[in-house]
């Protein structure tokens, strides 16, 4: 059995200058996706790969700003302990409670594999540390490691 997955028909460029006016205009993702008679994903991926910044409400966004150090496990904690506290306040809709979930998933994990990465450069660090005093020790026992010739045998 052969799958064929069909793509949607290509983009034409006066198309794409006309998506780019409508998310320059901050035209809605389902507007724009009625406008062009296709999904609000279609209209997601295409704005990504033309480099369009998409204000899309309730949508994913798959640009991600990595920090340049890492946050603590003090702070992946805090972030758990805030979602957790905004867990537990009534009214919450459906949404919040998955984005609440998703932080608390997220910090967790996080927390986990700082600390891993912790011990593995404490690890690392002990190895270095062993290996170079091995490399000083067989340094100093060389020179009695080294055959030794018997004065009565040079005659």
């Amino acid at each position: 059995m052969v799958i064929v997955i069909m793509a949607g028909k290509k983009w034409t460029a006066e198309q794409e200058a006309e998506l780019k006016a409508l998310v320059e205009a901050n035209a809605s993702v389902e507007d724009i996706a009625a406008k062009f008679q296709k999904t609000p994903g279609a209209i997601i991926v295409k704005c990504q790969r033309l480099g369009l910044q998409l204000e899309a409400k309730g949508y994913v966004k798959s640009s991600i700003t990595l920090p340049r150090e890492l946050p603590s496990v003090e702070e992946a904690l805090r972030m758990l302990a805030g979602a957790l506290k905004a867990a537990v306040k009534p009214g919450l809709d459906r949404v919040e409670v998955q984005r609440l979930q998703a932080i608390a998933t997220i910090s967790k994990t996080y927390k986990e594999l700082l600390t891993d990465y912790i011990n593995y450069r404490e690890i690392e660090a002990k190895l270095k540390e062993m290996e170079e005093l091995n490399a000083q020790l067989l340094k100093e026992r060389s020179p009695s490691l080294a055959p030794q010739q018997n004065p009565a045998s040079v005659a």
